[in-house]
C-alpha cells in the first residue's frame, strides 16, 4: 500500500508511518485488496474509513488505546473504529457489555447508539489489529499484513507518548502487551467483553474508572465516557 492521494492520513501519523507504507508487505497488501475488490468481494469498512481510528485521534492526542481484533463483517457495521458502529446500526453484543460495565463502574446510563466517535475525538485510539475484512468472513484478512502495520502503530504510541492507558481485553489484545513499556504507561487486562467471556472477568473489571483516575493522576483530562445522544433513529436491525 503506497502513501499517495488515495490514502488520507492525519499529519502526525503520516509523519511516523511514512516509511511503513513503503515496505513491500504494504504494497502486497494494497495489491491484495485491489484484487479482492476486482473479484467482486465486498470489503469492510469502506476504503475512506480504513484509517478512521488514526484520522480521528492524532498521535500527540492519544491518551487511551482500546484494542480490538477484526472489523465487524456485517453490512453497515464497520467504520474504522474498534467496537464501534455508526449511529442507526444495532449495538453489537460486545459493545453492549462495555456499556453494562460503564453503568456498573461509573453509573453511566447505557447509550442508545453504538457510535464511539466522541471517545476517539477525546484521545481514545480505537484500533483494530486488522483493519479490513471480507463480508461475512471473520478473520479473513488477519494474515494479509495488517497485524505488522498495527504493531507499528502500537510501537509509535509506546515510544512517542507518555502515560497512555492501554485497555487489552481478551487473549489476542493481551498478546500485544509485550510491546508496551509498563513503566511509562498503564496496561489493564481482562477477559473480552464478548458474550462468551464478559462474565468471566470483563464485567466488574473497573477499567473505565481506573483509566480516568490514572489520567487525572498524571495531569491529563479524564475521558467523558458518556456518549452524546444519537442524531439518527436506531433501526433495531441486528446486522
Amino acid at each position: 500500500m503506497t502513501q499517495d492521494d488515495r490514502v488520507k492520513l492525519e499529519a502526525s501519523w503520516k509523519a511516523v508511518l511514512a516509511d511503513e507504507f513503503k515496505q513491500p508487505y504494504m504494497r502486497n497488501l494494497a495489491d491484495f485488496l485491489r484484487e479482492e475488490k476486482q473479484q467482486g468481494k465486498v470489503i469492510f469498512p469502506p476504503g475512506a474509513q480504513i484509517f478512521n481510528a488514526l484520522n480521528l485521534t492524532p498521535l500527540p492526542q492519544v491518551k487511551v488505546v482500546i484494542l480490538g481484533q477484526d472489523p465487524y463483517h456485517g453490512p453497515g457495521q464497520a467504520h474504522g473504529l474498534s467496537f464501534s458502529v455508526p449511529e442507526g446500526v444495532a449495538i453489537p453484543p460486545s459493545l453492549l457489555n462495555m456499556y453494562k460495565e460503564l453503568q456498573r463502574d461509573l453509573n453511566i446510563p447505557i447509550a442508545e447508539h453504538g457510535c464511539l466517535q466522541s471517545w476517539a475525538e477525546q484521545g481514545v485510539l480505537l484500533l483494530n489489529t486488522t483493519l479490513t475484512v471480507e463480508q461475512a468472513k471473520a478473520g479473513s484478512h488477519a494474515k494479509t499484513g495488517w497485524q505488522r502495520f498495527t504493531d507499528r502503530v502500537i510501537d509509535c504510541v509506546n515510544e512517542q507518548c507518555e502515560n497512555v492507558v492501554f485497555l487489552l481485553w481478551g487473549a489476542h489484545a493481551r498478546s500485544k502487551g509485550e510491546r508496551i513499556d509498563g513503566t511509562r504507561h498503564l496496561v489493564l487486562t481482562s477477559a473480552h467483553p464478548s458474550p462468551l467471556s464478559a462474565y468471566r472477568g470483563f464485567i466488574g473489571n473497573g477499567h473505565f474508572s481506573q483509566c480516568n483516575k490514572f489520567l487525572q493522576r498524571t495531569g491529563q483530562t479524564p475521558i467523558d465516557w458518556k456518549l452524546p445522544k444519537a442524531a439518527v433513529v436506531q433501526t433495531g436491525l441486528d446486522l
